[in-house]
C-alpha cells in the first residue's frame, strides 16, 4: 500500500503583505478617501497587524506621508485616534491633512500585553518597509516621510525617528511624549512615580521594574539614541503635564540640541496630558504648527530635490557638449 504524500509545509506560511489585495477605498471627506485595515505585517505568534490610509481622491503625483503612531500608554489605544480633543472634529484631523497635501498611514503595533520592548518597534519598521513596498501603487513618496506620534506614540515615533537606518525619514513630531524612562521618577514631584513597581505603564513595557532592569530603560528611551544625522524635531508639550512631566520634552529637545539636530520646543501653558486643560483654539494651534512643521519640511524637500534635479541636467548637459 503506498503511503500518502507528505504535507506541503509551504502552505502553512502566511501570505506575504506586500501582495495582498488593498482594501477598498471609500470616501472619508471631500478631497480625501480612507483605506481601512490593509495588513501590513503578520508576526508569527500574534495576530495581524493593520494600517489604515488616508490619501487624497485625486493626485497626479506621489504624495508625501504622515506616518500617525497612536498613544495609549503602550497599553492600549486605536490607531486612527488623535486624542479626546479631536473627535469632533469634522473634517478630522487626517481628512485635513489629507486635503493639506499628504498622505496619512496610522498603523497599529503591538501592545505591551502582547509584547514588550523593542516589539513595537519592530512593527513600526516594518510598517514603513510594507509602505515602501506598496508606495508606485498607493503614489506615495516615501522620501518625503514625517513621523508624528502622541504620549506612548510620541515615545514610539521618536525612537523610529532616531533609529530608522536605511528608511529615510525627513522629520518627527511629539505630543506629551516620554523621552528618558531613567529619569521619570527624578522629573516628577517626590514620591509621585515609583521606578521600583513593576506595575507601571513603563514597567509592563520593558517586562519589568526600570530600576531592575536599567539598560533595558536606557534603551527604549529616545534619548539614548540621539546622533548628529538624527532628523529635525518639534516637540509639543503642556507645562502642567501630570503623567508626563514637561521636563521630559526638555530633555529630548537639549540631547537633540546638543548633537547639532534642529529642534523646537513648544511649551504649551496650561496644557495637561492629551491637552486637557486648555481652550479648543489652542488645541488647534497646537495641529496647525504641527502641520505647518511638517509642511515646511516637505518643501525643503522639494527644494533640494528641484536643486539636484537642475544639477544632474547641467551635469549631462555637459556631458553631451563634451
Amino acid at each position: 500500500m503506498s503511503q500518502p504524500e507528505p504535507f506541503p509545509v509551504e502552505l502553512l506560511t502566511p501570505p506575504d503583505p506586500a501582495r495582498l489585495p488593498l482594501p477598498p477605498a471609500a470616501p472619508a471627506a471631500p478631497g480625501a478617501q480612507v483605506l481601512r485595515g490593509a495588513v501590513y505585517d503578520i508576526p508569527e505568534g500574534s495576530r495581524p497587524l493593520e494600517v489604515d490610509l488616508w490619501l487624497p481622491a485625486e493626485t497626479a503625483d506621489p504624495v508625501p506621508v504622515i506616518v500617525f503612531v497612536h498613544g495609549g500608554a503602550w497599553r492600549t489605544g486605536l490607531r486612527d485616534d488623535l486624542g479626546p480633543r479631536f473627535r469632533d472634529w469634522r473634517p478630522g484631523p487626517f481628512a485635513r491633512l489629507v486635503r493639506s497635501g499628504f498622505a496619512v498611514a496610522c498603523p497599529d503595533y503591538r501592545l505591551s500585553g502582547e509584547v514588550t520592548h523593542p516589539g513595537q518597534l519592530r512593527d513600526l519598521r516594518a510598517a514603513l518597509t510594507w509602505l515602501h513596498a506598496r508606495s508606485a501603487e498607493l503614489r506615495l513618496d516615501m522620501a518625503r516621510t514625517v513621523l508624528w506620534g502622541e504620549s506612548a506614540g510620541g515615545h514610539l515615533a521618536a525612537l523610529l525617528a532616531l533609529t530608522a537606518g536605511s528608511l529615510p525619514v525627513r522629520g518627527c513630531v511629539t505630543w506629551y511624549a516620554p523621552t528618558d524612562l531613567t529619569r521619570l521618577a527624578e522629573d516628577q514631584p517626590e514620591g509621585v512615580y515609583d521606578p521600583s513597581d513593576p506595575g507601571t505603564f513603563e514597567a509592563l513595557l520593558i517586562g519589568g521594574a526600570l530600576t531592575d532592569l536599567p539598560d533595558r530603560a536606557r534603551e527604549a528611551s529616545p534619548v539614548s539614541h540621539v546622533a548628529p544625522d538624527a532628523p529635525p524635531f518639534l516637540v509639543l508639550h503642556g507645562t502642567d503635564d501630570v503623567i508626563v512631566p514637561h521636563a521630559q520634552a526638555e530633555r529630548l529637545v537639549t540631547a537633540l540640541h546638543r548633537a547639532g539636530v534642529s529642534a523646537e520646543l513648544v511649551s504649551v501653558r496650561g496644557g495637561n496630558h492629551l491637552w486637557a486643560g486648555i481652550e479648543d483654539e489652542d488645541v488647534e494651534r497646537c495641529f496647525n504648527a504641527s502641520l505647518g512643521f511638517t509642511a515646511s519640511l516637505d518643501l525643503a524637500a522639494r527644494r533640494v530635490d528641484a536643486a539636484d534635479r537642475e544639477r544632474d541636467g547641467e551635469g549631462s548637459g555637459h556631458g553631451g557638449r563634451g
